[in-house]
């Protein structure tokens, strides 16, 4: 067995789980608070080669180190920032630094850089086909009315004023919806992201003193995804090219296989 089988095999394989990941991340393009993924490679199985002569096998001579195999090693995640959009919508939020929303899912509490929230029909901040989402006191936010305001650090207010008739004074009544919870971690590394731009973590949470917030937040925008989409369609490219380069060699290798092994089989 020639040992390009091994060499074309796992780099196509290789390849081709590498397309998955930026085909993914070109999906996301679009997608609020997405964070890119990038693939990394390594070769697998390291072995030295030796020289020996035709009959005497002692004392073979060192000549180099060979790895068989390439293969995927690990997915990293892009945490860095990416640019906001200013949407005017009163339930979009978006971070301006490190931290998370907390959103109270079916699986327990989760944590995304997604911002784009709705109200359900009962008036609570959501995450659409989520959770909900979370405040400081670890409590679902309910908003009642629309004409709320949301300051820097994501208190969300509203002020309501009622009488000022002939018969009556103005009455005004500040009505407190809560505080936006908004969290960090220490290790990026250790965060495991799931479907759907959801973060998981085991990790202690870093929350911020009171009366300040992890990140400043931007009301009425959203934080959109940081793919850059000239780097990812570089990638594509090039990773098929490396695909397709590896089917043909690979292609060749079979017929030669096959040579040998019926046409010179039969001389012999």
């Amino acid at each position: 067995m020639y040992q390009g089988f091994y060499n074309l095999a796992s780099g196509m394989l290789t390849q081709s789980r590498n397309l998955n990941v930026i085909s993914n991340n070109m999906v996301n393009v679009q997608t609020a608070g997405y964070k890119s993924d990038k693939m990394v490679s390594s070769t697998f199985q390291e072995e030295m080669l030796y020289r020996t002569g035709r009959t005497q096998k002692g004392d073979p001579t060192p000549l180099a180190t060979t790895s068989k195999i390439k293969t995927a090693e690990r997915t990293y995640v892009n945490y860095t920032q990416g640019s906001f959009e200013q949407t005017d919508g009163i339930y979009d939020f978006a971070l301006g630094g490190n931290g998370f929303f907390c959103i109270q899912t079916e699986a327990g509490e989760r944590y995304t850089r997604n911002g784009s929230f709705s109200v359900d029909q009962e008036g609570f901040l959501v995450l659409d086909h989520f959770g909900r989402v979370l405040s400081t006191d670890n409590q679902p936010i309910q908003i009642d009315n629309e004409n709320f305001t949301v300051d820097g650090r994501g208190h969300i207010t509203v002020t309501i004023t009622s009488g000022g008739g002939e018969d009556s004074e103005e009455e005004t009544e500040i009505r407190d919806y809560g505080t936006l919870k908004v969290v960090d971690f220490a290790d990026y590394d250790q965060l495991h992201k799931e479907d759907n731009g959801l973060i998981s973590t085991d990790q202690a949470q870093i929350v911020p003193e009171e009366g300040q917030a992890a990140a400043p937040i931007v009301w009425k925008a959203i934080e959109k995804s940081n793919v850059d989409m000239v780097e990812e369609m570089t990638s594509m490219m090039s990773s098929q090219r490396a695909l397709q380069s590896a089917a043909q060699v690979l292609k060749m290798y079979d017929q030669i296989m096959s040579k040998s092994a019926s046409d010179i089989g039969r001389v012999g």
